[in-house]
């Protein structure tokens, strides 16, 4: 089952005042040793909270579950844009802007979590939520953003439970095209996708029943090698009559790079699951580190991505489609397992995609129901996955929209929110020499900038596309 927090005793948290007395907002104290003045040395003579020896999960995932986890998440249907974002870069272009985008993607999860990390130690909580961590972060910020916390926290939920049900929503679209493709092949008939978005009805609830993500690894681990069995042989068709490098420019312009950056951002970006994957961590301080599960996982992805987009690129050019699965043929045995294994790799994601969901849902409901939690749970498992069915089947053409949506929200969450909670989380303790830490987060605040205005902008012009047809 989803892991439910226990709050510490009362003594311990003096800390959580639900309200000031002044407009209902609320604060936080910090423990006495948490404003960072007080050395190493003198934390441990007082014996410093420990956080990772209080936490207490019932089903922990290792470090290996994790980075499968990880993996999956990262490496989703988003990746076989790749060759159409290379086209906005160029080969050589390509390869450092998706470096770039890697590093910046990776460093704003590595920030989420270092400052859950040092939240946890200043509040003595064990775990947290991504939208806790933001709202603990205000409230024990300077005095001017104290108010802005349970705004932090409800802004979060609403968007991540927003994109994430959305994903699961096109996810059952995407299953069902990369099979109806194969099918109608043989049978020699179309048929309308809703009645394939249908069929997945029992087949994703029973994924959802999966209680816990310790369970949901082998699940992850057999999509990542459905993904990889798929990827391999798409690439295998790349370099099957390859034409010359030198065909394909080495850079483009600089002001197509906005619409690259637009692309590989939400094709990489996986906030949403980060904060669950550590918290369900049975070593959680191994998810950050030079050599962490977190810097190992999108090491990988980010070569994955380049390979792909390269050898894509130099094969198709400017005729690659926005899902490189469409140039593969569909007459061909090779070019049908292609859909085939992403097919089988989307349906098994679902099920981390929708844990986020699961997540907010199940910490939202579970104080209303304490007689019989694990059959509310199941309950709110099947009536959510058969509300994401039911929109699929109603708005089949809803891909664009969530796409809309993930630009908005991803570029908030996955870029500006994390720089902001460490900014406040960090106001006390100074920005380092020379104001690094502001020109930093600037950099990484002009990427968020761009990634909302030209996602939001390709987003809008393919949702026009499609209903002017």
């Amino acid at each position: 089952m989803v892991n439910e927090y226990t709050s510490p005793p009362a003594q311990e948290l003096e800390t959580f005042l639900p309200h000031d007395g002044q407009n209902g907002v609320s604060k936080y104290k910090i423990s006495p040793a948490a404003n960072g003045k007080k050395s190493d040395a003198e934390a441990n003579l007082v014996g410093e909270y420990d956080p990772f020896k209080e936490r207490h999960v019932e089903h922990p995932t290792t470090d290996c579950d994790t980075l499968t986890h990880l993996l999956k998440a990262s490496l989703g249907t988003g990746i076989l844009a790749m060759p159409v974002a290379f086209s906005f870069a160029g080969l050589v272009g390509g390869i450092f802007a998706t470096i770039v985008t890697a590093i910046i993607c990776t460093h704003c999860s590595y920030v989420l979590v270092k400052c859950a990390h040092t939240l946890y130690k200043r509040t003595k909580r064990p775990q947290m939520s991504f939208a806790e961590v933001a709202e603990v972060a205000f409230a024990n910020g300077p005095t001017w953003c104290r108010k802005f916390g349970p705004l932090a926290k409800y802004s979060i939920l609403y968007c991540l439970f927003l994109t994430y049900f959305g994903t699961c929503s096109v996810y059952t679209v995407i299953i069902a095209k990369n099979f109806a493709q194969v099918i109608e092949y043989y049978v020699g008939q179309e048929i309308d996708v809703r009645i394939y978005i249908a069929c997945l009805l029992v087949p994703l609830i029973l994924l959802s029943w999966v209680p816990n993500l310790k369970y949901l690894a082998p699940v992850s681990m057999v999509a990542n090698v459905f993904m990889g069995l798929g990827l391999g042989i798409t690439m295998w068709y790349f370099v099957r009559d390859m034409p010359p490098v030198s065909d394909r420019p080495l850079f483009t312009s600089v002001l197509t790079l906005p619409s690259f950056f637009s692309i590989v951002i939400f094709a990489m970006e996986a906030i949403g699951v980060v904060m669950p994957l550590e918290n369900q961590m049975k070593t959680p301080q191994h998810f950050i580190g030079l050599c962490g599960v977190l810097n190992q996982g999108m090491s990988g992805v980010t070569l994955i991505y380049i390979l792909l987009g390269f050898l894509g690129y130099v094969r198709y050019g400017s005729e690659a489609h926005g899902s490189i699965t469409l140039n593969l043929p569909n007459d061909e045995y090779l070019g049908q397992a292609v859909k085939v294994l992403i097919g089988l790799a989307v349906y098994c994601t679902f099920g981390l995609q929708f844990y986020v969901c699961l997540d907010i849902g199940w910490n939202g409901i579970k104080e209303r129901f304490t007689k019989r939690p694990v059959l509310v749970n199941y309950v709110m498992r099947t009536v959510m996955v058969a509300a994401a069915v039911v929109l699929a089947v109603a708005v089949p053409t809803i891909t664009p929209f969530v796409g809309l949506i993930g630009a908005f929200c991803f570029s908030i969450l996955g870029l500006l929110i994390p720089v902001f909670i460490e900014m406040v989380t960090y106001w006390e303790e100074g920005f380092g020499k020379g104001y690094w830490m502001i020109w930093k987060n600037i950099v990484v605040c002009i990427f968020g900038v761009i990634a909302l205005v030209f996602g939001t902008k390709s987003s809008i012009e393919e949702i026009i596309e499609i209903y002017t047809k």
